[in-house]
């Protein structure tokens, strides 16, 4: 018989680095009880047979089934499955939650444990990226958000809320320029986040909520 073991290590050689660290992510999470995992994420847990139970929890406009123990995820109502940041996510997501109520208070990627340092490459992939798309049109920018199903909130010249994860807010926010500077974008986190996600996986949920609204603008 051929000694595969030579293929399958270069195999996991060439995996992405999210991919091995969905696997790790999976073996953790499969030691919690799933009950306790619906009630501090968020989710609603259904029980489909003695010893397997499926999580759904809603990821932006999409509802998520997790299947358990496996936790191998589909999206509702389709057979295809879910794309690998968005897996990486939800398990972080079920990983770190505690339960801990949202505040209504919001803060920036800076504010997150470790984040000042990492907050320059996430305003360039969050905020800029909203600046590049949008400019100075405010009204492209509510509208995209509106699309996109989120929340008017009364900060900076347009500001709108979405519950990207069950327990996770964020808010996209405009200061509109003039002739002399030009618009500020910020992406800002409920001041509970580091209850629900590390801030490796907030910056995943910054990039994600960025796309969303740039894609709802070309729709």
């Amino acid at each position: 018989m051929r000694d595969i073991g030579p293929l399958r290590n270069s195999a996991e050689k060439n995996k992405p680095p999210l991919a091995h660290r969905i696997e790790e992510l999976r073996q953790k999470v499969n030691l919690l009880d799933p009950r306790r995992l619906a009630e501090n994420s968020g989710a609603t847990l259904l029980e489909i047979a003695p010893g397997f139970v499926e999580l759904r929890l809603s990821l932006l406009d999409e509802t998520i089934i997790v299947s358990c123990p496996e936790f191998n995820m589909r999206l509702f109502n389709q057979e295809r499955g879910v794309g690998i940041a968005q897996q990486a996510l939800i398990l972080y997501y079920f990983q770190t939650a505690d339960g801990a109520p949202n505040t209504n208070r919001w803060i920036s990627f800076a504010d997150l444990p470790d984040g000042r340092f990492y907050n320059q490459a996430f305003q360039g992939y969050t905020g800029h990226e909203l600046a590049r798309r949008f400019q100075n049109d405010c009204q492209a920018f509510v509208q995209a958000c509106e699309k996109a199903g989120g929340i008017p909130n009364p900060i900076g010249d347009a500001a709108f809320s979405f519950l990207l994860l069950p327990r996770v807010p964020l808010l996209a926010l405009m200061w509109q320029g003039d002739e002399d500077f030009p618009s500020n974008f910020q992406l800002l986190f409920d001041a509970s986040a580091s209850h629900y996600l590390p801030t490796d996986a907030c910056a995943i949920a910054g990039s994600m909520l960025t796309r969303q609204l740039i894609k709802s603008a070309k729709t």
